[in-house]
């Protein structure tokens, strides 16, 4: 059945309202509880974001447990959102996601999406690549990933009605240490998710003539 055009309109309606009305919450309703249930599928819709090779680097600690966000609060500087909000979602990169292109590929192979000897041949290159490759360009890869995926997560928060905020203010060696996370892992950011107490504050943005160039870059 085909979508009319006014239904399609109105669902890019809401999608830009999604992003219009998306803002930086540090002031939530302690009282409001999110299920894990809906917190593992607004993961699972982040998760949907791009990533190089479809490695998807990015892995998740969801802090939920109210002892845990104040053994937190010191960590992230004492900011309230880390205790008022119903989670904190760390976003970690795995600087060895390459050792799940197997499982990835295989995926692939058995949804019809790739052939197997495809598969094959992609394992086998980005295995060696990440392998060979600097500290720096893994690093680099993984933030870029991980920034990817925690817009998408924060925009997917916005869609099913809560609040977010990112917070990169954090020491995050303690943070390492306190919650027992390996070196294999990198620290990303941490997003505070629930529901607004306060609306948050409403931003202003460069004008695109500012921040784009068509062709080439103006003289400094």
């Amino acid at each position: 059945m085909s979508v009319s055009q006014p239904s399609k309109t109105m669902e890019h309606q809401l999608f830009f309202d999604v992003i219009q009305e998306r803002r930086s919450v540090r002031s939530y309703d302690s009282e409001i509880k999110i299920s894990r249930e809906e917190l593992a599928e607004t993961l699972r819709q982040a998760t949907l974001a791009p990533s190089a090779a479809n490695l998807q680097p990015w892995r998740f600690l969801v802090i939920d447990s109210p002892e845990l966000k104040q053994k937190l609060l010191p960590i992230a500087f004492n900011q309230q959102q880390v205790v008022e909000a119903s989670a904190v979602i760390a976003v970690l990169g795995d600087l060895e996601c390459y050792k799940w292109a197997e499982k990835i590929y295989g995926m692939a192979v058995d949804a019809d999406y790739m052939p197997a000897e495809t598969a094959k041949s992609f394992v086998e290159r980005y295995t060696g690549m990440y392998s060979n490759m600097s500290s720096e360009a893994i690093h680099q890869k993984v933030y870029t990933d991980g920034g990817l995926v925690s817009m998408q997560l924060m925009l997917v928060a916005r869609a099913k009605g809560y609040d977010t905020v990112p917070m990169g203010g954090y020491d995050k060696q303690k943070f390492m240490e306190a919650f027992h996370i390996s070196e294999r892992y990198v620290p990303i950011m941490l997003i505070a998710i629930g529901k607004a107490a306060k609306s948050g504050h409403p931003t202003v943005r460069l004008a695109v003539d500012d921040v784009a160039f068509f062709n080439e870059m103006p003289e400094e």
